[in-house]
């Protein structure tokens, strides 16, 4: 993508519309990352396409949370480009534009209003620019109440619309949270270790989560737990001193032998 014509487009007025016209959504390109002399990215390159579920991994340093960082807009890289489809220059824009462009970020530890209802986390989500306090006492529309009951059946809230949020499992909250992204239309979507600390069975209901959602948006999953990724990888690339080390299927990149050496074999 080097020496393309992609152009940002300025104007911030309203969401910008994301030119994926060959077929990718994310493009980081040479972005290298230094703090105090640790280089936690090193001319990092990685692409993905529309709809995609990507999966990241690789040991702690690799810099799997810089990189995501850099993408929302949290980090400004030294150098290299990051672009989300082929007219919006990510490093130009500030996380809450990068939000509103379209990328969902899901940090490790779920962030919910837990003395609110379900239903009612969902709503303020649903706020963008205006007060979320003032869209409480507003009126829904029936469209508005669609679109949160759509995402209830989404994320297998139902039948706890009208639960604290508070009162959920590390499991639950964690797929509230995964909702509340989805009440602002993300075209790219960041999970960072969405199944630790969950039962298996929140796990497995994790994956099917996660599986669902790919196709209509794309998917990138940082995540330490081999079975898990496994489970649900198209394509797996691992992170190695901030660079790509491998990128294939989960079979072949476990059975590359330098991504044993510096990383499955821990």
């Amino acid at each position: 993508m080097r020496g393309s014509k992609r152009q940002y487009l300025g104007r911030r007025s309203s969401q910008p519309k994301v030119d994926i016209a060959n077929n990718i959504i994310l493009y980081v390109e040479d972005v290298s990352v230094s703090f105090d002399g640790f280089k936690a990215l090193n001319k990092l390159n990685l692409y993905i396409e529309v709809g995609e579920l990507r999966c990241i991994i690789g040991p702690n340093g690799a810099g799997k949370t810089t990189m995501m960082d850099v993408i929302t807009g949290k980090t400004r890289p030294d150098s290299g480009s990051a672009w989300f489809g082929q007219t919006i220059d990510l490093l130009t824009l500030s996380e809450p534009a990068i939000a509103q462009a379209g990328i969902g970020r899901k940090f490790q530890k779920p962030t919910v209003f837990p003395n609110h209802t379900v239903f009612e986390n969902l709503e303020l989500a649903m706020a963008g620019t205006r007060s979320p306090w003032k869209l409480l006492r507003a009126r829904l529309t029936p469209s508005q109440i669609d679109k949160i009951d759509d995402v209830l059946a989404t994320i297998g809230l139902r039948e706890r619309r009208d639960a604290i949020a508070g009162s959920l499992s590390h499991g639950q909250k964690q797929w509230l949270e995964i909702g509340m992204l989805l009440m602002q239309d993300p075209q790219l979507l960041l999970v960072d270790e969405p199944v630790a600390g969950m039962t298996p069975q929140e796990t497995e209901r994790t994956a099917q989560l996660l599986t669902s959602l790919a196709g209509t948006r794309s998917v990138v999953v940082v995540e330490h737990d081999m079975d898990f990724v496994r489970s649900i990888a198209r394509t797996v690339t691992v992170l190695h001193e901030g660079s790509v080390l491998a990128e294939g299927s989960i079979d072949q990149v476990q059975a590359n032998p330098r991504v044993v050496e510096v990383y499955l074999g821990e």
